[in-house]
């Protein structure tokens, strides 16, 4: 089944986007990226060195393989922060070259405003993605599962939009289904759950819900076996992807038979047939 997904012109095969921060080491991270079959991960520019490209570094790593590298502003609290780490990113080259699509690099937009919950500041975030989509920048931005914040977003030209699923490092899994629905039957441009998948089975859930892609980190690198997680997480973003576009049996409040009841000899009388919920 040919079925990419398509951000800003560019297709992916995989639908998983994975984290490469808190794993033991390089060489973890490296084996549980590739059993995730990524092709596109995030970098905390302001928690790495960028300029430490000695052996076993995280930047290294990154320049050897052939992910898709998408600098990320974890940790910035201003609008100006993100936009200057990201300026930076273009500046050192670590942001993805233009395509031909679209002539900025891709990077991820955060702009935290609450230390504790790691919420999203949604005015700060609407400010930096304004400019930086202005700054001929991809923007693949982190928000709030708010229908409204999204359109806002979409409207200034984000490639994608990422609402939360739980907040960050939780794994509470997906609360409230009914908002992300909501964002997806309005959204022009790929929905993104980002932050609070905690098992293969939230990031199903996010994909047979009709979202376009899942991006975990916590996830797999704080898993008891983080490689074996990244392949389930690989497996269920697959399945769940298949799922949705296979099509869920209609839910229904009583027992629907297996087999055919029609021309039985003494088959159910009407009165107990089963009932679709309305």
């Amino acid at each position: 089944m040919h079925d990419s997904l398509v951000i800003a012109g560019r297709a992916f095969e995989s639908r998983l986007i994975v984290g490469t921060g808190k794993y033991r080491d390089t060489s973890e991270t490296e084996r549980a990226i590739d059993a995730s079959g990524a092709e596109i991960v995030t970098v905390a520019l302001r928690r790495i060195d960028v300029a430490d490209r000695s052996s076993g570094s995280l930047m290294s790593l990154l320049a050897r393989k052939k992910w898709l590298v998408l600098p990320n502003t974890a940790g910035c609290h201003t609008a100006h922060e993100a936009v200057r780490t990201l300026r930076l990113a273009r500046e050192l080259e670590i942001a993805p070259p233009p395509t031909a699509a679209h002539a900025g690099p891709m990077v991820k937009l955060e702009v935290i405003g609450d230390a504790e919950t790691l919420y999203p500041d949604n005015e700060q975030t609407l400010a930096a993605a304004r400019e930086l989509v202005r700054d001929g920048f991809v923007v693949l931005p982190y928000c709030m599962d708010d229908p409204i914040v999204c359109r806002k977003l979409e409207d200034l030209g984000c490639a994608a939009v990422m609402p939360l699923a739980a907040p960050i490092g939780s794994g509470l899994g997906i609360r409230n289904p009914h908002n992300l629905e909501i964002i997806l039957e309005r959204a022009r441009v790929p929905v993104i759950v980002d932050a609070g998948v905690g098992t293969a089975s939230d990031a199903a859930v996010a994909l047979e819900l009709g979202c376009h892609g899942v991006l975990t980190n916590t996830a797999i690198a704080h898993a008891k076996d983080p490689v074996l997680m990244a392949e389930a997480m690989r497996e269920a973003v697959r399945a769940g992807r298949k799922a949705f576009l296979a099509g869920r049996m209609p839910r229904r409040r009583y027992a629907s038979a297996s087999s055919p009841t029609s021309g039985l000899l003494g088959g159910a009388p009407a009165s107990a047939a089963p009932r679709d919920i309305e």
